[in-house]
């Protein structure tokens, strides 16, 4: 490892011979200002830390770009997950708004919910009121995140399929399920 002084002095060299370059390959792949700084900074900060790895001479710009390059893809993967995140948001944020709307298919939902097994109710609650991840959720039901998934994805089905009965239907049938005349 290098003395500190002779470290920063090399990343300083660095940065000054390839900041415009680096700079100008960013910008071109981003959308917008902040998002290119951001990239920017994440390379050189890269560089930092893996500073006794960058080869020496004229290989170290392809070495940069190749940092900038993986940077790039995190960040667009980020956007990417950002993007599917907010779309999802908006269509539960609208699917619950409608609910508020009419009242009576809130009463639906509570219904067809109380009809859930045990288990389809505790996966639902957990997942689409507190929150966590699929692995948290696996961690509190004692079961693996795959199985956490399957569950979910079931009991979303079986829900979704309960609210699309008629109402009548399944009003009788929780009545015979539990024990009252029809």
């Amino acid at each position: 490892m290098r003395p500190p002084d002779d470290r920063r002095r090399r990343f300083e060299d660095l940065y000054r011979a390839n900041h415009d370059p680096v700079l100008g390959y960013v910008v071109r792949r981003t959308s917008n200002g902040h998002d290119a700084a951001d990239v920017f900074a994440e390379t050189f900060l890269t560089v930092w830390r893996r500073l006794d790895d960058v080869p020496a001479g004229e290989k170290a710009r392809p070495w940069l770009f190749g940092v900038a390059r993986r940077v790039l893809a995190n960040h667009h993967r980020g956007e990417r997950r950002h993007t599917a995140l907010t779309a999802r948001l908006a269509s539960e944020l609208s699917a619950i708004q409608h609910l508020r709307e009419e009242p009576a298919d809130m009463d639906a939902l509570a219904e067809a919910f109380a009809e859930l097994s045990d288990g389809y109710r505790e996966v639902l609650s957990l997942a689409d009121w507190e929150g966590p991840s699929a692995a948290e959720i696996g961690i509190v039901l004692g079961c693996s995140t795959t199985a956490v998934r399957i569950r979910l994805h079931r009991a979303r089905r079986r829900l979704a399929r309960a609210l699309l009965e008629d109402p009548p239907r399944r009003t009788a049938r929780a009545q015979v399920q539990e024990g009252d005349p029809v």
